[in-house]
């Protein structure tokens, strides 16, 4: 269901509209469906994972990237968690004040800040994954088993491509 409307006649309604106009349906029928999964499913999993840990997605990605690299640069954090360095910023403070992660001034270059997890962080994160995954589990059972790693990579194809093709 997509706002009062629901996808089927959200559907139709473009299909119409559009109609005589060189457009490439399928096309637009990938990237629109791609926004509107990536949306629910970000959704679903704050609503039901994420939000009893006071951690909205953008938070858990960061600690994600924190705790599979480690000590790491807020430059890298921010470009691995797709996100500006101001709203890395601003989850940064959020995640110091629940005590999950700490900054501090590179020794090498103090210009440069280098972000951690504490133990409580790390703690929370070896807790909190396999929750997280048992929901991207239940997520991907609409795809069957033997399509999903032929899906994963259309999809890591396409954030390829976005990614280098402005550049």
């Amino acid at each position: 269901m997509t706002g009062s409307h629901t996808l089927a006649e959200t559907e139709s309604q473009v299909a119409s509209r559009l109609q005589g106009q060189p457009i490439d349906f399928s096309g637009m029928a990938v990237v629109s469906n791609l926004f509107r999964a990536a949306n629910a499913v970000r959704n679903h999993l704050e609503r039901t994972v994420l939000a009893q840990h006071n951690l909205s997605w953008t938070a858990f990605v960061v600690l994600w990237v924190a705790w599979v690299w480690q000590e790491s640069e807020t430059r890298m954090i921010a470009e691995e968690s797709g996100i500006s360095k101001a709203t890395l910023t601003g989850v940064l403070k959020t995640l110091e004040k629940l005590g999950f992660t700490t900054r501090r001034r590179s020794e090498k270059d103090g210009r440069l800040v280098i972000v951690g997890l504490t133990a409580k962080g790390e703690a929370l994160m070896r807790r909190l994954f396999p929750e997280f995954n048992k929901h991207e589990s239940e997520l991907a059972a609409v795809i069957p088993e033997g399509r999903r790693d032929e899906m994963a990579n259309h999809l890591r194809a396409m954030t390829i491509y976005a990614l280098t093709s402005d550049q």
